[in-house]
């Protein structure tokens, strides 16, 4: 076989490898809004059904999200009175990791952990941090990846357009 055939060849396997993957990675239980939370295995996610739950996916190693933690913070200090529980899940294989983190910044929501990080395979969690706002009735109304101090007023708004205030 020529070598243009063979590389033609291996591009085309190339390509069909690539697309298959592709597939994959949006065919996954990825969280979506307009869809229904599905079930994580979190007993802090399950205790906040029948109230809007934001709930953001974190790492220590995550720099966006030592950023995220004061903003999450002053929107449970404001917001959880109004309904609106906050529950940051850590997906860090050490415990440790975790709580050397929160102990330079610390949070005042509810911390989950996810040491094998099964719900965020469930949810297709690609990004640290992840966050999205779920209604009383289970409704994913937003998914937000990232977080920017910049873009927090914004962030906010969408959450207090959801809860109606």
């Amino acid at each position: 076989m020529s070598s243009i055939k063979l590389n033609t060849v291996k591009m085309k396997l190339f390509a069909v490898a690539l697309l298959s993957l592709m597939l994959q990675a949006t065919t996954a239980h990825a969280v979506e809004a307009g869809k229904p939370l599905p079930a994580l295995g979190l007993a802090e996610v399950q205790s906040a059904k029948g109230q809007f739950v934001y709930i953001d996916y974190w790492a220590s190693w995550c720099g966006p999200c030592r950023q995220s933690f004061p903003w999450m913070n002053a929107l449970h200090a404001r917001l959880g009175s109004k309904g609106l529980k906050v529950v940051a899940v850590n997906v860090d294989a050490k415990r440790a990791d975790a709580d050397k983190f929160l102990a330079h910044t610390p949070a005042q929501f509810t911390i989950a952990y996810d040491p094998q990080g099964l719900s965020a395979k469930i949810l297709a969690i690609k990004t640290m941090p992840t966050s999205m706002l779920v209604s009383p009735e289970g409704q994913v109304l937003f998914v937000h990846s990232g977080f920017r101090t910049e873009e927090a007023g914004q962030l906010e708004a969408r959450i207090l357009s959801a809860l109606g205030k």
